[in-house]
């Protein structure tokens, strides 16, 4: 069984049991949550796809932990005008572990 949920912009498939990275949830680490934006549901040969979700289903998952993503660097440049911008941008996530699917 699994399913296709919608959390931060981005949607992912996943199933029981599973560790995914997320945009950061305002959740403490060892919590747990419930995603309600379930998008499709497939349970063996039943496939349940909503319009646009699907009513009922929620998923379980528990925060694992909060963590930032490598650094990554932003340099702006502008050719014989003197003008150099160097900055740096690390984006914050959240790891869910998928505890249930409920239909």
């Amino acid at each position: 069984m699994f399913a296709v949920v919608k959390t931060g912009g981005k949607q992912y498939k996943v199933a029981q049991g599973d560790i995914i990275q997320v945009e950061k949830l305002p959740v403490e680490a060892g919590k747990s949550i419930e995603l309600g934006e379930v998008l499709m549901l497939c349970d063996g040969a039943t496939i349940t796809v909503g319009s646009p979700l699907v009513a009922g289903a929620k998923i379980a998952a528990e925060v694992v932990s909060h963590n930032r993503t490598g650094k990554l660097i932003v340099f702006k440049k502008k050719r014989r005008q003197n003008y150099r911008r160097k900055n740096h941008h690390r984006q914050e996530y959240t790891v869910l572990k998928i505890t249930g699917i409920k239909a």
